[in-house]
């Protein structure tokens, strides 16, 4: 059966569009299967296994996580290379990279005789500036190298504290490494002597904050013992030294052990220095030691190779003799001895001559006794008013003859001695010098010692019974800053600093809680206080900040005429910030208008010192404002936010 013709045609057309669809389906499917096998050996070339590729229809769609943003764009690329870049589909992420964690901050500050050198990382917003200005001050003129590199990374909690304590103990440190890092400052240093040693321990340790952890290393060179003294006594107190010196760790642990089998309870304080006179002198002082405990009372004193053996007053002779036989035998050679077996009290003479001179709390100083001859007299006044101030000098003294010849010698070397103490008496009589009282100087019994032997010389015999009071002490005694701001606050309780109505200017009744501060502050030396001054609501923002700022500035001023260190104070004006009581009331707004004082820089920040001003009937103490940083005059670290600024055109309530 035959189509008609157009049937036929129809037919056809539709045959052959059936034929070139599934020509075009698999043509598509080919060109699909090659793209994606294609495109996938360019990445897998390149090292983008990580990659996975489809294809729909025409299009390659690239999907996966890219390590990067940098890997993801060159996966892309290299698709590109094989296909229409316009055929290409981006499906693919970007794996979220770790936070790093923040970097070691920290400065290396090294200062010597050339200058001093900041090597170390610190964080950008660290005010780079100020940290330089900072050293330059401290090192006084010296060039500063600053090898310092940045990281923007935020500024670690207890970082500016680190520093502000780093440049405050900068200044007292000639050659030093100091290691800064958030709430850590480590310091090596080199002193002139053992004195100087202790001063800086004790300013370091009282200069840093709370919230820094010190680690400290000061080294002092030996000191020069001269004499090189050692001194031990037994008596009915005990056994102790009244001096000791040694020149290796090694002869100190035999001297003391040597001590301490012969009774020795006490704390030894044995002083490492130069000058022995033999390298066998802790065998010497140790066989000595023993030597005194056989006899069981007395006193044996090496003064360099000098060495006296004093018995006690009634020791039996025939004993005295072989143990002091002995000794001399056993010393090492170089060392000479000689035994003192004193007489009994019932041989004296009557009416032995006396010296006196007895020192009081208040400084007065009162000698009375005898003197060989008006010479005598007026030497003994002389160095007197000399060592000990004449204001308080009382003479009570009586020139007589017959005399030893060695009395004057005796007298101004008890004086001398009794020069060492804050309080104290001296005895002088024909065989010994006994000298009592106390001191602040840890070293004065060992200092008395050496001086007595070395002046009296060899066989005197000399008592010392001096005791350490650290009270007396001229450097830890002194208070601290936190102690000082207490004191501050104390004066400031009942008595107010007042201001002349809507003025900075400090009132008369106010002057003597200034005179008062200025005493404290003279008690206080390096002293790091912020001024704070404050107004209540009235009035505008502009006026009351410019206010408060000119009457801080007047109270430093008023402290700057006193005559008192005032290089560490800051004043500066809040106005109306941080009320202490409601605004809307009188009794409010007296509270609100104060000065206060609390400490800043590298001393603790913890206590505030406030004073109403104005009218108001009393003072206040209170704990500082939780938004008033006693930090924001320091320049170490940026704020978000800086202070207000006080405007150019204020004027006043």
């Amino acid at each position: 059966m035959r189509l008609p013709p157009l049937a036929a045609a129809i037919a056809a057309f539709a045959l052959a569009g059936g034929v070139s669809a599934i020509a075009a389906r698999t043509a598509v499917v080919v060109i699909e299967d090659v793209s994606v096998e294609q495109v996938r050996d360019a990445l897998a070339a390149q090292g983008h296994d990580w990659a996975k590729v489809q294809a729909d229809g025409l299009q390659v769609i690239l999907e996966g996580a890219a390590p990067t943003e940098a890997v993801r764009f060159r996966a892309i690329s290299a698709a590109s290379g094989i296909v229409d870049a316009s055929r290409v589909i981006d499906n693919m992420q970007v794996v979220e990279a770790e936070t790093p964690p923040p970097p070691d901050f920290a400065i290396e500050i090294l200062r010597n005789d050339s200058g001093v050198s900041l090597i170390g990382l610190i964080p950008a917003a660290t005010d780079r500036a100020a940290l330089i200005e900072m050293v330059e001050e401290a090192a006084g003129g010296l060039p500063v190298s600053d090898l310092l590199d940045v990281s923007d990374h935020p500024v670690p909690e207890k970082w500016p504290a680190a520093l502000r304590y780093a440049g405050r103990a900068l200044q007292t440190l000639p050659h030093s490494k100091l290691s800064v890092r958030p709430g850590r400052v480590r310091i090596e240093a080199i002193s002139d002597s053992p004195e100087a040693q202790r001063k800086l321990e004790t300013e370091l340790a009282r200069l840093k904050p709370d919230t820094v952890r010190l680690a400290l290393r000061i080294s002092a060179p030996r000191p020069v013992i001269t004499p090189f003294t050692a001194r031990f006594v037994i008596d009915e107190a005990g056994a102790r030294f009244d001096a000791c010196s040694a020149d290796t760790a090694e002869a100190m642990g035999r001297i003391t052990g040597a001590a301490e089998a012969a009774g020795a309870e006490a704390e030894i304080d044995c002083t490492l220095g130069l000058g022995v006179p033999s390298g066998q002198w802790g065998e010497a002082v140790a066989r000595g030691i023993a030597a005194l405990a056989e006899l069981g009372a007395g006193s044996v004193t090496f003064s360099d190779a000098d060495v006296s053996l004093v018995a006690a007053q009634g020791t039996d002779a025939a004993a005295f003799e072989r143990i002091a036989g002995r000794l001399e035998n056993d010393l090492p050679d170089l060392f000479a001895l000689e035994a003192v077996l004193p007489e009994a009290p019932e041989a004296r003479p009557e009416g032995a001559p006396e010296f006196a001179a007895t020192l009081a709390k208040d400084k007065q100083l009162r000698l009375s006794g005898r003197l060989a001859d008006q010479l005598a007299n007026t030497t003994v006044e002389n160095f007197a008013r000399a060592r000990f101030g004449g204001d308080g000098l009382v003479m009570a003294t009586r020139v007589t003859g017959g005399l030893p010849g060695d009395w004057s010698v005796r007298v101004l070397t008890g004086l001398e001695a009794l020069s060492l103490l804050a309080e104290g008496e001296l005895a002088v009589g024909p065989d010994s010098v006994s000298l009592t009282g106390l001191t602040g100087r840890k070293t004065a019994s060992a200092d008395i010692a050496r001086l007595m032997a070395d002046k009296l010389g060899q066989g005197a015999s000399f008592d010392i019974d001096v005791a350490y009071r650290e009270s007396l002490d001229p450097i830890a005694g002194l208070p601290s800053p936190e102690e000082c701001l207490r004191q501050i606050a104390f004066v400031t309780a009942d008595t107010k600093i007042t201001f002349d109505a809507g003025s900075a200017s400090i009132t008369a009744e106010a002057r003597p809680v200034v005179d008062d501060i200025a005493e404290i502050v003279r008690r206080c030396p390096e002293l790091e206080i912020e001024v704070a001054g404050y107004t209540d609501s009235q009035g505008r923002d502009e006026m009351n900040l410019e206010l408060s700022q000119k009457r801080a500035d007047a109270v430093v001023e008023a402290l700057r005429r006193a005559r008192v260190p005032v290089a560490g104070f800051t004043p500066v004006g809040y106005g109306e910030a941080d009320p202490i009581d409601d605004n809307d009331t009188s009794a409010g707004r007296e509270a609100n208008r104060r000065i206060e004082f609390r400490l800043s820089g590298a001393q603790s920040e913890d206590e505030t010192a406030s004073n109403d001003d104005e009218d108001a009937p009393e003072g206040e103490t209170r704990p500082e404002p939780e938004t008033a940083d006693a930090d924001a005059p320091q320049v170490m670290d940026r704020p978000a936010t800086g202070p207000r600024a006080r405007p150019s055109d204020a004027s006043d309530e």
